[in-house]
């Protein structure tokens, strides 16, 4: 059975330092990095409104209350955006637990990063997890070099089986948005701060749960280097289908 947009809360991880491209933002958390008018996070939750989810959870770390404030003053139409700040480093997958604590009503949860985006319709990625026996899936999006990022490995059904180290050449890339059904966060390895990439991700697949690899085309951006920050303008542009609810 399907589960619905609406059912599925996203946690979107707000809380990094952003050190490479400080000095670009002054006093600007990452995620608040202004792109085309608005914070680059809050086109992140644009599209996901685009995508019909209501309910969006910002993991704020450094300069959380200038998130919240964002957020509080100037509203998304149609979703539910709520900050919850770490009080110390946890990690992707701590931050991500830390934020989902009082989360009682989500079927499942959908995982992003607040400093990146990759654009696609995600109803198929959604429709993963009608396969009961499935725990899990991680989009995966190809690119022409892969260098800059970790490539995602899949055994022959198409299940999540590693992650290869950075490399040269054309691959598909861990875009870092990931979809976990509620019941399968009980697996996830008890200790903070905690990884998705390197503890959750190895942990869950010892113990033989499966987390389908999704591949798309879509554009891909990080805004975390001071060459791709400049990008961001342009990248906005040219998928504004993608932010229209």
């Amino acid at each position: 059975m399907s589960i619905s947009p609406e059912k599925i809360t996203a946690v979107i991880l707000a809380g990094g330092f952003g050190t490479r491209i400080k000095h670009l933002l002054g006093d600007l958390p990452k995620p608040m990095a202004p792109v085309s008018g608005k914070p680059f996070v809050e086109w992140i939750i644009r599209y996901l409104a685009a995508q019909k989810i209501e309910n969006v959870i910002l993991s704020t770390g450094y300069l959380a209350e200038t998130v919240e404030k964002h957020f509080q003053s100037q509203p998304i139409k149609n979703v539910r955006v709520k900050c919850v700040p770490e009080t110390s480093p946890l990690g992707t997958a701590g931050g991500f637990l830390n934020a989902i604590r009082k989360e009682k009503s989500a079927e499942a949860f959908l995982v992003l990063n607040g400093d990146s985006l990759a654009p696609a319709p995600l109803e198929k990625f959604f429709k993963s997890l009608d396969d009961e026996k499935i725990s899990g899936a991680i989009l995966g999006v190809k690119i022409s070099d892969a260098s800059r990022f970790g490539t995602i490995l899949q055994n022959a059904n198409g299940d999540l089986s590693g992650f290869n180290e950075k490399k040269p050449g054309a691959g598909v890339i861990n875009a870092g948005i990931y979809l976990f059904r509620t019941s399968v966060i009980k697996k996830f390895p008890k200790k903070s701060p905690l990884s998705f990439e390197t503890e959750v991700f190895p942990s869950l697949i010892s113990q033989k749960a499966r987390v389908k690899v999704c591949v798309t085309d879509a554009p891909f951006l990080d805004i975390g280097t001071p060459d791709s920050l400049p990008l961001a303008e342009q990248f906005i542009r040219d998928n504004v289908q993608y932010f229209k609810s």
